[in-house]
């Protein structure tokens, strides 16, 4: 311990340096858990926007097939443990005429309960409620507005087979997109299969949701594989999306790289300045019988108490600036994750043992009576 109690004293000899070195360390540490933290929850809040009140992967009848059996949702759910959900569904087009207006529909057909485990509608709803009774339908909140079409009006339709039908709006709901808004409609499982002359067990298509979003293209070949059946993945349709997040990510890192190396370079530096204002001391240990390895050990000390308290400093500070952002009117929020937090500081903490290195085997090579020799 005698290493650590000299590092100790020779920190508190320069208060003010050692004040100004653990400041930086914090700003280092605090902008690393910032700018991390914001890019992977602006990424998760845009992934969440992509694909979170959707399907991940659509499971498709393959050649030679018009529809797909509904038990299909049930095998896939057991042939594939990342499976949240899989929900089997109709799915039709469908024209509204408004006076001078032909506005499709794309309209999903399928039990409520199910629909709502991939898309929320229970929690969306802005007018009405969430109810598929026969005959009834949900409707997005643009298309409410556009058309004056509210909960409790009737809802006219032309289905893919030129014939009339006409639904009762049992809600309105908000998807958080401008397009599933205006051109997305939900009714029961029985009136799409009425307007599509589907049997009781033929589906249009199983849509499937994962517990993890980016496995979706490899779960996706294997179910097509296993089932002799066509999947389309989020990934595949959203090329440019996850481009733009490979973009962010590697901004990030690098400004995360560039922020440790500015950190290890401020500790180096003055650690070596430390060790050569503290030449003459050291060599007066040595001369005393302080081996090479422990006179080394004092740096690699004071780098840790160096690292350690500006790392602390630079979590509070991370924290702070998270606080902070959360006061700003941007439509997310920043969510700091405690693992992201613990790799920083653990990466702080080791960059400032690393730059010890070089002022420690400085130290143990100083030759202890020419140190006093020369003063």
């Amino acid at each position: 311990m005698l290493s650590f109690k000299i590092a100790a004293r020779f920190l508190k000899s320069s208060p003010g340096q050692s004040a100004l070195i653990m400041a930086g360390i914090a700003v280092g540490i605090a902008t690393q858990i910032f700018v991390g933290s914001l890019i992977t929850s602006l990424q998760a809040d845009l992934i969440d926007s992509a694909v979170g009140s959707s399907a991940h992967i659509t499971l498709l009848p393959g050649d030679g097939q018009t529809t797909v059996p509904g038990n299909l949702a049930a095998e896939a759910s057991g042939s594939e443990t990342l499976v949240s959900t899989a929900v089997p569904v109709r799915t039709l087009s469908g024209i509204f005429v408004d006076s001078d207006d032909s506005v499709p529909l794309s309209i999903t057909g399928g039990d409520a309960g199910l629909l709502d485990t991939i898309y929320g509608l229970s929690e969306r709803m802005t007018q009405g409620s969430f109810r598929l009774g026969e005959g009834e339908v949900v409707v997005g909140t643009v298309f409410s507005e556009k058309y004056g079409i509210e909960a409790g009006d009737e809802l006219d339709v032309l289905l893919p087979s030129g014939s009339p039908a006409t639904y009762e709006v049992s809600g309105v709901f908000d998807l958080g997109q401008a397009t599933a808004n205006e051109r997305f409609a939900f009714v029961d499982a029985g009136s799409a299969a009425d307007a599509l002359g589907m049997d009781d067990d033929e589906y249009s298509a199983v849509q499937i949701q994962l517990t993890d979003v980016f496995a979706s293209s490899e779960v996706a070949a294997r179910l097509a594989d296993e089932f002799d059946v066509e999947a389309a993945d989020w990934q595949a349709e959203n090329e440019q999306l996850l481009s733009g997040l490979a973009a962010q990510s590697g901004s990030s890192a690098m400004i995360q790289a560039f922020v440790l190396i500015a950190v290890a370079l401020g500790i180096a530096s003055t650690l070596a300045i430390s060790a050569v204002q503290k030449t003459r001391q050291i060599g007066i240990l040595k001369a005393i019988g302080m081996g090479d390895a422990a006179a080394g050990r004092i740096f690699l000390w004071q780098a840790a108490l160096l690292g350690v308290g500006g790392t602390l400093g630079g979590i509070a500070l991370g924290y702070a600036l998270i606080a902070l952002f959360g006061v700003v009117p941007v439509p997310f929020s920043i969510r700091p994750e405690p693992g992201f937090i613990a790799l920083s500081a653990g990466i702080g903490i080791t960059v400032a043992l690393l730059s010890s290195v070089i002022p420690a085997r400085s130290t143990s090579r100083l030759d202890p009576i020419e140190v006093i020799q020369n003063g």
